[in-house]
């Protein structure tokens, strides 16, 4: 149960990711917001994803 709520957690947070990276890439070629801030986010987004993604592994 918890393994399937966890699984279905992951799956959620890809999404997310995915989606916040294309917003903000498509404001950045629509000229909304500066590249400097596309990347900002960006990389945040997607060093918070592959983080926990690292501590689930590892404490599998």
């Amino acid at each position: 149960m918890l393994k399937k709520n966890l699984a279905a957690l992951i799956k959620v947070k890809t999404i997310v990711t995915l989606a916040v990276i294309a917003v903000f890439a498509v404001l950045s070629l629509k000229g909304a917001i500066s590249g400097d801030n596309v990347m900002l986010v960006v990389t945040s987004v997607i060093a918070f994803y592959f983080g926990t993604q690292h501590e689930r592994d590892a404490a599998q």
